[in-house]
């Protein structure tokens, strides 16, 4: 492995290094990435279990087709980390600013 110059290193810093531009606080994602997995798979839950309310008693296969149907037809609500600008883009646009 060879030795990497001081350019190089930064070069790679600049490419590999994260920064949080949204504008939250960095500490709060332990918390706020666990509550909005948390969200919508709650919301999914609730949905389907107010869909499988109307089911009761002698099951009728009509009723029972519609709400699969409804089940299948949604799509279950989602969420997605959104990873950090590399470092070098951050401190391009702090420049241009």
């Amino acid at each position: 492995m060879r030795r990497r110059s001081p350019q190089e290193k930064k070069a790679l810093s600049y490419a590999r290094d994260r920064r949080n531009s949204y504008g939250a606080n960095d500490k709060s994602s332990r918390r706020g990435i666990r509550r909005n997995k948390r969200f919508p798979h709650r919301a999914n839950r609730h949905q389907e279990r107010l869909d499988l309310t109307t089911l009761t008693g002698a099951p009728d296969p009509l009723t029972v087709e519609a709400v699969e149907d409804r089940l299948r037809g949604r799509r279950p609500k989602s969420w997605r980390k959104v990873p950090d600008q590399p470092l070098g883009v951050v401190l391009a646009a702090r420049r241009t600013r």
